[in-house]
């Protein structure tokens, strides 16, 4: 056993080193395209949105002062924060599990994890408030569930069901945490059912979520109809493509060697060959495997992301570092930093450097494309680069355009999706004092249907700009065709990376709206 001083100060170390890289990646990338659109919930906050829980929008108003400070660094800061407070929390649950050395092996597996790291601990997407609020549910239930029932048990039993319900309020797979611990006392430990704190941990957790009912109740329960149509079985036959892919980006995301050890773990629990509380592990089970099950089966369907079992894997890491302490003591010796942890680590900051040098650089690929409308259509780096570029010249184009007025320089920039519509509006629109609308389907413009709205909609004989990228480059004409007397190509803009051109941006100019389009809420 490692001295517990050794292992609290390679903790501290541990915890530094994450902070400091998350901290320059949040100041340092662009934003992507989802989070640059979550950014609109702290724009316009509402008790829910059209398709996630209002949390990650209250976070980001939290660490922004209200978008006081609007840079990426201070939107991300709360991913930053909580990304690295994980990490503590994960070694206080694994050193609840069995020891500190086995809860500094779970921060080591959580740090080398993309998704926990990068994902939910340094980009601002709902995953990073979920992650947090799911880890204390499981540390808290750990703390009650999986023992007898007792005064201090119950106390921990209520503070899960309140941590359950900030994370509902993150994102709609927190249910999982509900039903994991249900299945678990319905298998495990019955007791628990006849006392009155399960039920009102149970309330707590689902008053938590009224605000998100209350929203969906005033917009015909939109919310949960889009997200239940994501996961629809019924609407194609087999997919083996779709499994395939969810089964190799939930090994991506969560790291490889995480992955295996993972599978190891779970392996060695069922054979019944972990040597620690076998009631510990139930729960851990019974938390993380119903979500990543189900949606490997949802994804013998239709398309799933891989990013929506984090939190399950996540979870497993605590087997993990359970079956590496465990190995570690057959062997005789246990060491502080294990090889197999660190080569996870090692490939973690591998997947930073040559990402952040494909972002910033394009040094692994560039795609040239056959035509100025498809240049870098295929190079999914472009997704975090050149906006602040664009926003620089587009500027100088409305400088421009104050002298020649072909349309008004205040006119709205109309978008045909969530995005681009949210990348134009954080980084071109709003230094501007320009407002982005959107023109196109519920499906496409998502939570812009409400901010058409509070922005005033569209109006007859109004102009407007209209900004499409060759990375997604989509012809006005025949979309906006109808709604316009005139649509004209007015600038076409180099986006440049290393030195050299890496994708176009179109401007247009969208003149005198002759039909204006009825709202999609309607």
């Amino acid at each position: 056993m490692k001295n517990p001083r050794q292992v609290r100060t390679a903790m501290l170390i541990l915890v530094l080193l994450s902070l400091i890289i998350r901290a320059f990646l949040a100041a340092f990338l662009e934003f992507g395209n989802d989070e640059v659109y979550y950014w609109t919930y702290a724009l316009y906050p509402d008790l829910s949105h059209f398709d996630h829980p209002p949390m990650v929008g209250f976070l980001m108003q939290l660490t922004s002062l209200n978008l006081l400070f609007d840079s990426e660094f201070f939107i991300r800061l709360g991913a930053v924060l909580l990304g690295t407070f994980n990490t503590w929390l994960v070694f206080l649950i694994g050193k609840y599990i069995w020891d500190e050395l086995t809860g500094f092996y779970a921060a080591l597996l959580y740090t080398a994890s993309i998704y926990a790291f990068i994902i939910a601990g340094t980009f601002i997407l709902p995953d990073a408030p979920q992650l947090t609020f799911w880890l204390l549910s499981v540390y808290f239930l750990l703390r009650s569930v999986v023992g007898p029932v007792n005064k201090i048990a119950k106390r921990y039993l209520l503070l899960a069901g309140l941590m359950i319900g900030f994370a509902l309020l993150s994102k709609y797979t927190s249910v999982f945490l509900l039903v994991g611990a249900f299945l678990y006392l319905l298998i495990h430990n019955r007791a628990w059912f006849r006392t009155k704190e399960l039920y009102l941990s149970a309330l707590l957790a689902m008053l938590f979520f009224v605000p998100v009912l209350l929203w969906n109740f005033s917009n015909d329960f939109i919310s949960f109809t889009f997200q239940s149509e994501r996961v629809s079985i019924f609407e194609s036959g087999l997919r083996g493509d779709f499994f395939f892919t969810e089964l190799g980006g939930q090994m991506l995301y969560n790291n490889p060697l995480n992955f295996i050890v993972g599978v190891i773990a779970l392996i060695a629990f069922f054979r019944k060959r972990l040597s620690v509380d076998p009631g510990k592990m139930k729960l851990l089970v019974w938390v993380a495997l119903p979500l990543i099950l189900l949606f490997l089966f949802f994804s013998l369907f239709r398309h799933t992301l891989p990013h929506w079992t984090g939190p399950a894997w996540t979870t497993i890491i605590f087997m993990s570092a359970v079956y590496l302490r465990q190995a570690g003591m057959n062997r005789g010796k246990s060491k502080l930093l294990p090889s197999f942890a660190l080569s996870a680590l090692a490939l973690l900051l591998i997947v930073i450097t040559l990402g952040v040098m494909q972002i910033k650089g394009g040094m692994l690929y560039t795609d040239q494309g056959d035509r100025p409308e498809n240049m870098g259509e295929n190079d999914v780096s472009l997704d975090m680069y050149g906006w602040r570029q664009l926003a620089v010249e587009f500027k100088g184009i409305t400088e421009k355009e104050k002298e020649l007025m072909n349309i008004d320089p205040a006119s709205p920039v109309i978008s045909h999706r969530w995005f681009p519509a949210a990348n134009i509006d954080y980084y071109i629109a709003r230094p501007l004092g320009l407002n982005v609308l959107a023109l196109g389907s519920l499906e496409g413009i998502h939570k812009y249907a409400w901010i058409n709205q509070d922005r005033g909609g569209f109006s007859e004989g109004m102009d407007a700009w209209y900004v499409t990228l060759s990375r997604d480059f989509r012809d006005p004409v025949p979309m906006y065709g109808p709604f316009f007397e005139q649509l004209e190509l007015a600038y076409t803009i180099p986006i440049q990376r290393n030195g050299k051109r890496v994708m176009n941006a179109f401007v247009y100019y969208l003149k005198n709206m002759k039909m204006v389009p009825q709202s999609v809420l309607q």
